[in-house]
This record gives C-alpha cells, sequence and structure tokens, in this order.
C-alpha cells in the first residue's frame, strides 16, 4: 500500500493524474451500479477527489455524463470532492463547468476547508453542497481552544448555509464526542475504520 501523498504528487507531475482520475470517476460509477442491486446498499452515496488538472480537462463534463450514463446510476448518488486548488486559477470557468456538472444531477463537496486561503467567497460564488472540515483543526480541538473555536465557527457558517459537514480525520472517541456536541452529525477517520480493498469492505 502507498500512502496518497507520495503516489499523487509524482502523478499530478507527470500527468498521469487525468487517466487515474478517469478510472476512478468509471470505477466509482460501476461500484454505485452494484450497490443500486442489493436493498441493503441501494441508498449508499460515493465520494471521489477530482484533481484540477483533471476538472480542467476540456471535457470533464463530458466524461461525468458519460460514466454516469453507460453505468445508469443515479447522478445524485455521486460526490466529486474538489480542493481550493481547483478554483485559485479561474473562477469564472470553475463556477460555470460546476454549474454543468450540479445540472447532471452530481454532488459537490469542498475538502480539506480551512487550509490554504479557504476564501468563504468560494462558498458564496459556487455551488457546494458540503463542506469536509480539514484533519488539522480536528486532531487538535481537543486541545487547542483556537482550533476548537474554528470548528465551531465552520458548523455554525455551515448551517446557517445549509450546507452539509463532515470533519475529517476523526481518531479519537473524545474527538467524536466533541464534534457532537458540537452540532457536526457526520465524519470521516480511522475511528470508524481503515482503507481496505473494496473486496474486504463489507
Amino acid at each position: 500500500m502507498i500512502p496518497p501523498g507520495d503516489f499523487i504528487p509524482l502523478a499530478e507531475d507527470t500527468g498521469l493524474i487525468v487517466p487515474i482520475g478517469q478510472w476512478v470517476l468509471e470505477a466509482a460509477c460501476a461500484q454505485l451500479q452494484a450497490w443500486q442491486q442489493d436493498d441493503a446498499t441501494r441508498e449508499y452515496c460515493l465520494s471521489i477527489n477530482v484533481s484540477a488538472r483533471q476538472f480542467h480537462q476540456p471535457d470533464f463534463v463530458d466524461k461525468v455524463h458519460s460514466a454516469i450514463k453507460a453505468h445508469r446510476i443515479p447522478a445524485g448518488k455521486l460526490k466529486i470532492e474538489l480542493t481550493e486548488s481547483v478554483v485559485l486559477d479561474d473562477m469564472a470557468t470553475t463556477v460555470t463547468r460546476m454549474e454543468e456538472i450540479k445540472a447532471l444531477g452530481v454532488r459537490f463537496a469542498l475538502d480539506d476547508f480551512g487550509t490554504g486561503y479557504s476564501s468563504l467567497s468560494y462558498l458564496k460564488q459556487l455551488p457546494f453542497d458540503q463542506l469536509k472540515i480539514d484533519q488539522a483543526f480536528v486532531r487538535d480541538m481537543t486541545r487547542d481552544d483556537r482550533s476548537e473555536a474554528i470548528v465551531r465557527a465552520i458548523l455554525a457558517m455551515s448551517r446557517s448555509l445549509e450546507l452539509e459537514v463532515v470533519a475529517e480525520g476523526v481518531e479519537t472517541q473524545n474527538q467524536h464526542e466533541l464534534l457532537l456536541t458540537r452540532g457536526c452529525e457526520m465524519f470521516q477517520g480511522y475511528l470508524f475504520g481503515k482503507p481496505v480493498p473494496i473486496e474486504d469492505w463489507r
């Protein structure tokens, strides 16, 4: 197993991130199609990370549309996670492309919120459905009042904007319980499970 921090920068540098990203899109749609066949998993959604380089390919919207059609899945079951690097270069193009994909029914999450510039203008201009609180704040919130205050502020702002919130990197019961008391309802992290091959996931 190779950590993402090792292979993703190399894939970005070589351009391999685009074919890898296309494989991820197809694999995700195929998995959603398989889940549709089982009452126990029919309501499941699946999120995929999309790099800035892949997102800005001229045919990206068409490829998303084609994958959804080819696998005959409800588009709303697919969620695309973007980081702020996607929008740094060209906000207008990003808005247009996101709106085209949203029109298909696909949903969007803003990944690693709170890192980098994290401009609030992103939330005003871009049609996100969900924010993911960066794990650095989640990790530190039980021992650092400032991190905890930032998490509370993100949760309050998200409620006002009617955005779902996911806390990333939840690894301890203390973190989970503190987040629950602050009104967070969705979580991701090793406390709940570690990455495994899909064959072992069930």
